[in-house]
């Protein structure tokens, strides 16, 4: 399986992340400084350079008036159905031997 920062769903979550910030009218600059972190980063994070985890993505959800929910709701509803990769994950049988 590829990284997840090279799939073209988190290509997506990243247009989606630019397009809440352009749309609240908040620069790289602005948000940048609300979260206490240089522009760059900011820039990083929005061109894939640099991953976000999911405090930071709920901080900078919050900064551009949304939230978490409602982001990733938006996102799960552009990307659609997970695919299946692979064969899954098998479940581990009852433990054998005392009980």
């Amino acid at each position: 399986m590829a990284k997840t920062i090279h799939r073209t769903e988190y290509e997506v979550l990243l247009r989606r992340l630019r397009e809440l910030r352009i749309d609240a009218g908040v620069t790289q600059v602005m948000l940048s400084g609300q979260l206490g972190r240089s522009q760059s980063f900011i820039s990083d994070v929005e061109r894939g350079v640099r991953r976000l985890d999911t405090l930071e993505l709920r901080d900078i959800c919050f900064l551009l008036g949304s939230d978490l929910r409602t982001f990733i709701d938006g996102l799960e509803s552009e990307l659609g159905p997970i695919r299946r990769h692979g064969k899954g994950i098998r479940r581990a049988g009852k433990p054998r031997g005392r009980h």
